[in-house]
């Protein structure tokens, strides 16, 4: 540990990986006593401590307490990415392959046939630079080399949580590429305003859109949308949280909350704030009874709810999607808020 970390109170050893190398926790704090910790490995959110009365806090999202668990996480087949920044390309990309200034790149395929959240050797199971750190905000850096999955062009990405005295962290992503490539960054928490060790299913949620992504048989999408009214994907009000979702929500007005998600055990809830074009709620999965996170807790499909605010999976092969292309000399930016309330 260097000297500058040893007398930093906010910076604390995190482990070591399977290979030796030491992981590090980074504390940010507001005047309002919100606490969250951030670790170099996958520039993961590993806490988010908001008081609720005198003397108490509750933690609202999954983790673990060492990097090695971290690191296990991605061996077990569907890998949660607790926590992580996503990319280079977060979703699903069909077979692996796009089409990019006339030529034809295979990605590594980690989700049968298709890609999925960057490949095998990803943003979130790698470690970041950290670049500054103060008491309430932190940047971290990565550097996806050229042809890493099989991306083209050397691709720099700057993350900074920023953590605000009026209880919102706001996360904004940068990054560039000395070749055109494809780019959807994305953060990959699971909240439970509840506390991380109980279950979602008496939380409220509301989502302000009215369309989802179409998807194939394989949650693939396939480049048509689908009205949600009156269907099981309503929330346009609130409505207990589902036990089972995994899709993109179209935005059609960035100038308002996407999502809420609300306890009315903590009396608290959270608003989500992004400049992409959807929202892709997860809820579920298969964590195999073998994921075993903070304070002992057994993770199971029920543990949290993730808003992954994004571009359309699959976009670099629908020319009806917004752009995912980022080309040499440009500047990709990503912003996306979680505002904490007392209800």
């Amino acid at each position: 540990m260097s000297d500058i970390k040893k007398d930093n109170k906010n910076i604390t050893s995190f482990g070591c990986t399977s290979n030796g190398k030491e992981s590090f926790c980074y504390i940010l704090r507001n005047s309002n006593g919100l606490e969250i910790a951030i670790i170099d490995y996958g520039a993961t959110i590993q806490s988010i401590k908001i008081p609720i009365s005198s003397g108490k806090k509750v933690d609202v999202v999954l983790g673990f307490n060492h990097v090695s668990d971290y690191e296990k996480s991605f061996t077990l087949s569907g890998a949660p990415f607790i926590g992580a920044v996503v990319g280079r390309y977060a979703g699903r990309i069909k077979n692996g392959s796009f089409k990019l200034n006339d030529d034809v790149f295979q990605l590594n395929r980690n989700l049968g046939q298709h890609h999925l959240h960057g490949g095998k050797t990803n943003f979130s199971n790698s470690f970041w630079n950290v670049i500054s750190h103060s008491n309430n905000c932190i940047t971290l850096e990565y550097i996806s080399k050229d042809l890493e999955e099989n991306y083209p062009g050397d691709l720099t990405v700057q993350v900074t949580y920023n953590l605000s005295d009026i209880d919102e962290l706001e996360i904004t992503y940068t990054a560039k590429t000395t070749k055109d490539t494809i780019i959807n960054l994305t953060q990959h928490s699971y909240f439970n305003l509840d506390g991380h060790e109980k279950t979602i299913e008496n939380q409220k949620l509301q989502v302000t859109c009215s369309e989802i992504l179409e998807t194939d048989e394989e949650n693939v999408p396939t480049g048509n949308f689908s009205n949600i009214i009156d269907t099981s994907f309503d929330f346009l009000t609130f409505k207990n949280c589902p036990t089972k979702i995994d899709t993109s929500f179209v935005i059609s007005n960035n100038s308002t909350s996407v999502a809420t998600l609300k306890s009315t055990e903590n009396k608290i809830q959270m608003q989500v704030f992004t400049n992409q074009p959807s929202v892709h709620i997860y809820v579920g999965g298969n964590c195999e009874n073998k994921i075993i996170g903070k304070n002992n807790v057994n993770y199971h499909a029920l543990s949290g709810i993730c808003f992954e605010t994004q571009n359309y999976p699959d976009a670099p092969n629908h020319s009806n999607f917004p752009n995912a292309i980022l080309r040499k000399n440009e500047t990709y930016n990503q912003k996306t808020s979680f505002k904490f309330e007392k209800i």
